[in-house]
């Protein structure tokens, strides 16, 4: 007899007997929803957003500039002209670009030692000094101007009289204005890296040498900011300069009392007028310093 072989299903166990299953896939899960893009955080606010934007500069400087532009040449270009060019309109403009020109110079140097002493040096009392340079911000222009007159005027308390003279307007700008280079200055000398200052004097540089080729250059961009908006409020500041400066022709009047007189006799063309030649000399100084500025940065970034 022919002994027959059962044949015996293959074992498909695996290690230990167990019987090796293939495993189900995985459900898949619930589909995401897809995100608005509205609501995506690109760091761009979108149409919507720089349409805002626009709509909010036209209605607060675009249409005043525009509607102060069409009423200088209500009389034509001549009329414009001659408004601008009158020999007391040229005087008070004169008076104004120059006092304002020097407070500029004067708040770039004390307006960058004082941003030194802030960040630099620690001293009894910095909080307070720290906190009063804002003051010009909140306190309104003529208080200032009463103080002034006050501590400078006739009854001068330190015998020093100062108004009615171009002195008297520099220092009154000056105060009005120390704000804006300070502040300017102050951030960049909290950011600078003093190793590299550290590193320079180690290697033998004396301090001078070290701020001239170190700290000034990074320096620059924000003390030419900060001149350019001293000036910038200087030249049409009104209240700080309206007591102390005596408003005397061609001698302390500021463009912005001028302005003032030219609306008192109903003269609105020629106020207008001289708004705008004002207007051009802060638009074209601070478009200059702002270019020069970005230029020095420029090659400040190309040297490192």
């Amino acid at each position: 007899m022919t002994d027959s072989k059962t044949t015996e299903p293959e074992d498909d166990s695996g290690p230990g007997g167990a019987v090796a299953l293939d495993k189900p896939a995985p459900a898949p899960g619930p589909a995401r929803r897809p995100r608005l893009s509205w609501l995506r955080v690109t760091g761009s606010v979108g149409p919507l957003g720089i349409a805002t934007a626009v709509l909010w500069l036209s209605i607060i400087v675009l249409l005043p500039l525009a509607a102060l532009t069409v009423t200088s040449f209500e009389d034509g270009w001549s009329g414009f002209w001659d408004a601008v060019t009158a020999p007391a309109a040229l005087d008070s403009l004169r008076i104004t670009v120059f006092v304002s020109v020097i407070v500029a110079i004067v708040n770039v140097f004390m307006g960058t030692l004082i941003a030194w002493v802030l960040v630099r040096d620690e001293f009894p009392g910095k909080g307070i000094v720290n906190a009063l340079i804002d003051l010009p911000f909140a306190l309104p222009t003529i208080v200032a101007s009463i103080v002034l007159l006050s501590l400078y005027g006739p009854q001068s308390p330190i015998d020093i009289q100062l108004n009615a003279t171009q002195p008297g307007l520099i220092v009154a700008l000056a105060f009005v204005t120390l704000p804006f280079v300070v502040r300017s200055v102050q951030p960049v000398l909290i950011e600078a890296d003093r190793e590299v200052e550290q590193a320079a004097l180690s290697l033998g540089a004396d301090n001078w040498t070290t701020f001239r080729r170190i700290v000034l250059p990074t320096l620059a961009p924000a003390v030419i900011s900060g001149g350019g908006l001293a000036f910038a409020r200087a030249i049409g500041e009104y209240g700080s300069v309206v007591l102390i400066g005596g408003a005397i022709p061609r001698k302390t009047e500021m463009a912005s009392q001028y302005i003032q007189k030219q609306i008192e006799i109903d003269r609105p063309v020629n106020a207008a007028a001289v708004s705008v030649a004002l207007l051009l000399i802060s638009f074209v100084a601070l478009l200059l310093l702002r270019l020069w500025a970005e230029r020095s940065a420029r090659k400040e970034q190309a040297s490192r």
